[in-house]
């Protein structure tokens, strides 16, 4: 029998690739379905709950792709920070222009190289950070409350585990 090839625009499902993987199937829709759920809910929720303003929800964005490029880079640029947003830049500049505006962030001249702007975290950014990444463990917490808490700690070490791996590859 001759396998025919798939139809280059039909997707090839993780166990197609490598039956021993088929125990998989499904994890790579849940972990979609739970991004699309919590894209937008978590930072709508933590501006209002942190700040008391739901215009905040932008500069929430900018200070936690801040954070997440600095870990990596250093020296973090507008560009790193529309790269972690996934936006162009002149949509990111507009953003991280509000949150200066808001004391927020803060522009410099870059130590490596004068013709580049590097972005910094003020004290206030640093306490609406803060309060954001509060608001998210409180929430991890009340949504895992019901487990067994070698589950929760096995997931809280595995999203941990993900997250680290998505700054190492290509977006």
């Amino acid at each position: 029998m001759i396998e025919e090839p798939h139809d280059r625009h039909e997707p090839v499902s993780a166990s197609e690739q490598d039956p021993s993987r088929a125990h998989l199937a499904g994890a790579g829709t849940a972990l979609f379905r739970l991004v699309r759920f919590w894209s937008r809910r978590w930072v709508m929720a933590a501006a209002g709950e942190v700040t008391g303003d739901m215009s905040r929800v932008q500069d929430i964005l900018v200070l936690e792709a801040i954070d997440a490029a600095s870990s990596r880079l250093g020296e973090v640029s507008v560009t790193d920070v529309a790269h972690e947003l996934g936006l162009d830049r002149s949509g990111a500049s507009r953003m991280i222009g509000e949150a200066v505006k808001h004391g927020y962030v803060t522009r410099a001249s870059s130590e490596q190289d004068g013709r580049r702007a590097t972005l910094s975290i003020t004290p206030a950014g640093a306490e609406i950070l803060t309060g954001a990444h509060a608001f998210q463990e409180e929430v991890f917490a009340r949504l895992t409350a019901t487990w067994d808490a070698q589950d929760a700690t096995r997931l809280a070490a595995y999203l941990r585990r993900l997250a680290t791996e998505t700054g190492t590859h290509p977006s």
